[in-house]
């Protein structure tokens, strides 16, 4: 039986009635928005590294990057197995389960991340020159970035939980705010932090850690004034062991395919740092381009979730339909365009993180490389999506596995090897392809649809 609507409604969106086409691009533009503001952060730490501190400082921060997500990909995945269960029981409207189930993920969150930061910080230094990070200074320095990182990750992991809950419930706007928080004083801070004070990468490093646990701790506080059948509270636990079975089993495959993903980016990054320091900073640099460009897509795909996972919960399979048809030609068009605008003026972008030949060149390979293949990628994230927002988390982390063990790395040192490294990123487009068929055909066979965490008998 469904429940009331209680209290007060926020920015909530119900997705199981409407246009799925409005519904889907109107819930992106605040994430897509959100994921500008988190990119452009980022991007300053990078420009600000690369022309104030200098090449090998932008090469130490970007190579940390896959160690780190590996590490917290577990509890990313547990906030999306939370995501996928609020979003089901909001469209059943069980707003009861629905705290709950917040209770339960940041009681899981709060014991875990002591362990979490504490192993991240002992196993930094030997991960690092396990993926050949040059002991010129570049080590070192990648080194004491990845130490502050570990020790402010509840702020990441908090804010990420957030948004999660958010986005369940259809809000996809509040994050928004708590992104424009973390921004400002991450800008802020970074700038003073490098620039007068002259702290280097520790510097760049402590500026994100600040700015993210004050975005955290604002949402906390933001959530449960806009939202009275939520209470978010560190203590006392609240802990509900049938609840955590439920994400655990949703987030368990998804925190895989993070960590698997990280681990085939570090043996990526570990052949590009074979190169030298040059392309290393170069691949850095123009992979924050490539997460611009690719901040549509992961829009896009999040509001499938939602999408989907309301209308699993509602019982309604006829517009889970609708809404991979209308996600496709939103996705699959704008990577197009993407794309297409991106090609011809990556030299120019790429001269915003360094003005050295070398390090442009390379950020112009990869770009080349990836951007004509856009539209693969946007194709694997609506299958993989829409199949996670009916509680279908194992075949993504199959597709997913399949297309980076099986195509992405071992292509990518086949062609480095007799194509030579400039062109070793053209694997990424077998990798996508490969993906997109396998959750493609599991979608056509509409097993999905027994998925549910709703009973509608």
């Amino acid at each position: 039986m469904k429940k009331k609507r209680v209290g007060n409604q926020g920015n909530m969106t119900d997705m199981t009635q409407g246009n799925p086409y409005r519904l889907i691009f109107l819930f992106s533009l605040p994430l897509l928005f959100g994921n500008v503001l988190q990119q452009l952060y980022n991007m300053v730490d990078s420009i600000v590294v690369g022309n104030v501190i200098g090449d090998k400082a932008l090469a130490a921060v970007g190579t940390g990057f896959p160690i780190i997500f590996m590490m917290s990909s577990l509890f990313m995945g547990i906030g999306v197995g939370a995501t996928v269960m609020i979003s089901q029981f909001y469209g059943a409207r069980d707003f009861k389960r629905v705290n709950e189930t917040v209770g339960t993920i940041y009681t899981s969150m709060i014991v875990g991340i002591i362990p979490l930061s504490l192993i991240g910080i002992f196993a930094s230094k030997p991960l690092l020159q396990l993926i050949q990070v040059p002991d010129d200074g570049t080590l070192s320095m990648a080194h004491t970035y990845m130490i502050i990182i570990f020790i402010g990750m509840i702020g990441s992991l908090g804010y990420n939980i957030n948004a999660g809950i958010l986005q369940g419930l259809g809000d996809s706007k509040t994050s928004l705010l708590f992104l424009a928080v973390a921004t400002v004083i991450n800008i802020v801070l970074d700038l003073l932090f490098a620039i007068p004070l002259k702290m280097g990468v520790a510097g760049v490093a402590l500026a994100t850690i600040i700015a993210q646990i004050s975005s955290w701790v604002f949402g906390i506080q933001f959530i449960n004034k806009q939202y009275d059948f939520i209470h978010i509270r560190l203590f006392p636990f609240f802990f509900d062991k049938q609840l955590f079975k439920e994400a655990i089993k949703l987030g368990i495959p998804s925190g895989i395919q993070q960590a698997l993903f990280s681990v085939g980016t570090m043996v990526m990054q570990s052949l590009v740092n074979s190169y030298g320091f040059n392309f290393m900073a170069g691949f850095n640099g123009a992979n924050k381009i490539d997460t611009f460009a690719f901040m549509p897509i992961q829009s896009f795909a999040a509001a499938i979730t939602t999408y989907t996972g309301q209308n699993i919960g509602a019982g309604d399979h006829s517009r889970v339909y609708e809404g991979i048809r209308a996600g496709t030609v939103i996705t699959v068009g704008s990577s197009v365009l993407i794309g297409a605008a991106l090609y011809p003026i990556s030299g120019f972008l790429m001269q915003m993180f360094s003005k050295s030949p070398d390090v442009i060149d390379a950020g112009i390979s990869y770009l080349h490389c990836v951007l004509p293949f856009y539209f693969l990628l946007a194709f694997m994230f609506i299958f993989n999506s829409t199949l996670r927002g009916t509680g279908e988390t194992i075949v993504p982390m199959i597709a997913s596995f399949v297309a980076l063990w099986f195509a992405r790395v071992p292509i990518a040192y086949f062609i480095a090897e007799h194509w030579g490294k400039n062109y070793l990123f053209l694997s990424y487009g077998f990798g996508w392809a490969l993906g997109s068929l396998i959750a493609g055909i599991y979608f056509a066979t509409g097993r999905w649809k027994r998925k549910s965490l709703v009973s509608h008998s």
